[in-house]
């Protein structure tokens, strides 16, 4: 039996990260909702497949060099990065697509009264901070205060920007009405995202050379990184949330939702469903995981100490989580 090449780099993602098609292409197979449905008994195979590989074992359960990518991205999909552990369901990114898919499409359904608008993004920005908290970067715990104090400063931003804007809206264009949810979602993500991961910007990321070797600690390359995530989850929300009331507007002007009002809420999870399966992938290949960032661009403590023990060192890497 032919035993796999021992030079396969699988600390790094299967595509070229250096071009948005390759990036895509990682981040279609970590956000694959079929991860979901993989047993506990074949994410631990998968685990221990990573695990010995990677100590130069041998792993006779993979016949090609496809299984092994095939092992390595079940592990992306359901292990941490950083600490290997294992991350809650519901906040792996391959969770992302069902539950925005209702999560999106209630907010955008039931965005008129007070209560619904209260329950939605209630459960949106609950959902965030599992999300956050999951995918955060580095091993620094976050503290039960930290935790509860960004849930309720997100999930206070959404609600008010949401509710403040459905009384200005009031006698606008119904379609401006049904844009109020995207700029809730983005006043919320500009609030959790921070809040959540605030312990990296105030001890800063763990830096790493060509090898993952660590070579220092900066607080710059954390906001970079937060801000880059950032970027990405309103990108990923974007297209989802401005497609669906063009969409629904457009029926509604035909007299399509009159005729068949029941097809309301239907219609709108559906196709935000599908526009989100597209979405979450694109919007996450904005930016590599694996972050790359000058050494002279670093704060001057941090950039002196490094080019001092490794002078030839012009770039290093973090991540900056999803």
């Amino acid at each position: 039996m032919a035993l796999l090449p021992r030079d396969i780099d699988i600390d790094k993602p299967k595509f070229d990260q250096s071009t948005y098609v390759g990036r895509a292409k990682h981040f279609f197979l970590v956000t694959n909702p079929l991860n979901l449905f993989v047993t506990s008994t074949q994410l631990e195979s998968a685990r221990q497949i990573v695990q010995r590989y990677r100590a130069g074992q041998d792993v006779p359960e993979c016949k090609s060099v496809e299984q092994l990518w095939k092992a390595k991205y079940l592990y992306d999909s359901a292990f941490h990065p950083e600490t290997g552990e294992k991350q809650l369901l519901i906040g792996r990114m391959s969770a992302q697509m069902p539950m925005n898919m209702f999560i999106t499409a209630g907010m955008m359904t039931f965005y008129k009264t007070t209560p619904a608008v209260v329950f939605w993004q209630w459960c949106n920005q609950t959902f965030n901070a599992i999300v956050n908290y999951t995918n955060r970067s580095g091993t620094t715990p976050i503290s039960q205060t930290q935790l509860f104090t960004s849930y309720c400063l997100a999930t206070g931003g959404a609600l008010g920007t949401a509710l403040s804007l459905n009384r200005a809206v009031k006698n606008m264009n119904p379609l401006v009405g049904r844009l109020v949810p995207l700029v809730a979602v983005a006043a919320a993500n500009c609030i959790n995202i921070p809040c959540m991961r605030m312990q990296e910007l105030r001890n800063g990321v763990v830096l790493l050379d060509e090898k993952n070797n660590e070579v220092g600690i900066s607080k710059k390359a954390a906001f970079v990184g937060i801000s880059a995530v950032l970027v990405s989850r309103i990108a990923m929300a974007m297209p989802g949330m401005t497609l669906t009331p063009l969409l629904m507007e457009n029926l509604e002007k035909r007299g399509f939702l009159k005729r068949f009002p029941r097809l309301n809420a239907p219609i709108q999870t559906v196709f935000c469903g599908f526009v989100l399966l597209f979405a979450t992938p694109l919007g996450c290949a904005f930016f590599s995981q694996r972050a790359a960032i000058k050494v002279d661009s670093l704060e001057k403590d941090v950039s002196e100490a490094i080019q001092k023990k490794h002078p030839d060192l012009e770039t290093v890497w973090y991540n900056k989580g999803l």
